[in-house]
């Protein structure tokens, strides 16, 4: 399948891309298919069940809420967050649900949602969604979402087609192998041979703005994470940190001891990271990076680097999103981005293989350079469970990223002090994560069954 860097970096909302953005686009996909079948107004009732791994922690990831406002019409890239609270308030209190923004339906949360305990053969975030009429079924389908907003259908699955866009690229790649073998003989940089496939589907100066948007997005988010504090959502009673920690980073005394300099250095790329998860644990505007569990690590690294770098400007940033990209579609294609499938080695951990790699791309560094960095990013979040106490997007999710964006920084400096000749290669990372994930326990893989999950709550 042909994936672009604007299938790996979306803009929605939180708090997950797989359990909040995907299933709000699948129940937006299921309302297009109704219209087009010209069946939406026989539709007299909604049934949504939902499976697995979305049933396990669906309710702490607002799956049930996404889905309520996919089948009012609205999309996570277009969506208010504001408007979500107060349209599921209406819904409950009058149980009437409005079907693609217009028509009105009865809706009972607890006779028309249902959540199942065991998951559907693809995947374990599924989803079942039927359209009744007064006296039969119309329509029902079955979606997966697959990690990152990645929504495919049961014809999808079935068949193996989990992409219908046949693009044909300039550069297609399959491994990292590949990926330095067509730099070496077309001399190119990663984040050039990137571009050059982009313009199969847009020109360069719309690659350039929709990356700008993307960028300007993520500012937008560091930004409202930085001026909101309180409690989070959902219970825990999780304090934002991100606000405090910001004022007293400007209000420190210039201190040029090599210690300090360093915590400084740290204390910034951990404020960005938090400042993105606080935010998306809110349910805010976010950017998925590739996903939205994993999303402050990108952000916060591209932070650091335009924050502190002299002369970084609009073509870094291109640059830096555009390699981090190459990487994520390796990480997609051969193996997986979704928590509920490798655990969070495939979000955390490929989220810190892009970072490093897009920050080593933009420090001058060769392909092999960028190869290494992405290659220790991700080796050394190889295991990482998905265990989120209380099915929430707060602990340990929130200082996770900060943590891997620390270590992204770290491996982009041990690649670039390399000369790219290393003993792992990112394939075999990228092998290892899909094998460990395999072998790893399901109450490890976001169903908040085991680990800090379980451990964190006191009997």
């Amino acid at each position: 399948m042909a994936i672009s860097v604007f299938d790996l970096f979306k803009i929605g909302i939180g708090p997950s891309s797989s359990h909040t953005v995907g299933p709000m686009q699948a129940a937006y996909d299921f309302v297009q298919v109704l219209k087009r079948r010209e069946l939406l107004e026989r539709v007299a009732r909604i049934e949504v069940h939902l499976h697995g791994s979305l049933s396990a922690t669906g309710k702490g990831h607002g799956t049930d809420r996404a889905i309520i406002m996919g089948l009012m019409g609205e999309r996570p890239q277009h969506i208010d967050p504001a408007i979500v609270s107060p349209c599921i308030e209406e819904l409950l209190e009058s149980q009437a649900l409005m079907l693609d923004g217009r028509l009105a339906i009865p809706f009972r949360w607890t006779r028309d949602l249902e959540w199942h305990d065991e998951s559907l053969p693809y995947h374990p975030n599924a989803m079942t969604l039927v359209a009744h009429g007064h006296a039969e079924e119309l329509y029902r389908n079955v979606f997966y979402s697959v990690g990152g907003g990645f929504v495919i259908d049961e014809v999808q699955a079935a068949s193996g087609e989990l992409d219908s866009d046949t693009t044909v690229l300039p550069f297609d790649f399959n491994s990292a192998g590949e990926l330095l073998a067509l730099c070496r003989l077309h001399g190119l940089r990663i984040s050039e041979l990137m571009l050059e496939n982009e313009k199969a589907w847009r020109s360069e100066a719309e690659v350039r703005a929709e990356l700008w948007r993307i960028w300007e997005a993520m500012q937008a988010c560091v930004d409202q994470g930085l001026a909101a504090e309180g409690v989070l959502p959902g219970g825990l009673e999780v304090r934002r940190r991100a606000a405090a920690l910001h004022r007293r980073l400007e209000a420190m005394d210039d201190d040029r001891s090599l210690i300090a300099t360093t915590f400084s250095a740290m204390d910034w790329v951990n404020v960005f990271a938090l400042a993105v998860n606080e935010e998306n644990a809110a349910g805010g505007r976010m950017v998925t990076a590739p996903t939205n569990g994993a999303a402050g690590i990108i952000p916060a690294v591209l932070h650091y680097y335009m924050k502190f770098q002299p002369e970084a400007d609009e073509r870094c940033v291109v640059d830096f999103l555009l390699t981090a990209a190459a990487v994520g579609i390796l990480c997609k294609k051969n193996a997986s981005i979704s928590g509920a499938e490798v655990g969070c080695q495939g979000e955390v951990g490929s989220a810190c293989a892009m970072a490093a790699a897009g920050l080593t791309e933009v420090l001058g560094g060769t392909p092999g350079q960028v190869e290494n960095a992405a290659e220790i990013g991700l080796e050394h979040n190889l295991g990482l469970t998905c265990d989120p106490v209380g099915g929430l997007v707060q602990v340990p999710c929130i200082e996770r990223n900060a943590i891997a964006s620390v270590k992204a920084i770290n491996a982009a400096q041990m690649a670039l002090r390399g000369d790219g000749n290393h003993f792992i290669s990112l394939d075999k990372a990228i092998r290892t994560m899909r094998d460990t994930g395999a072998d790893m326990q399901d109450k490890y893989k976001e169903t908040s069954k085991g680990g800090l999950a379980v451990n964190a709550i006191e009997c």
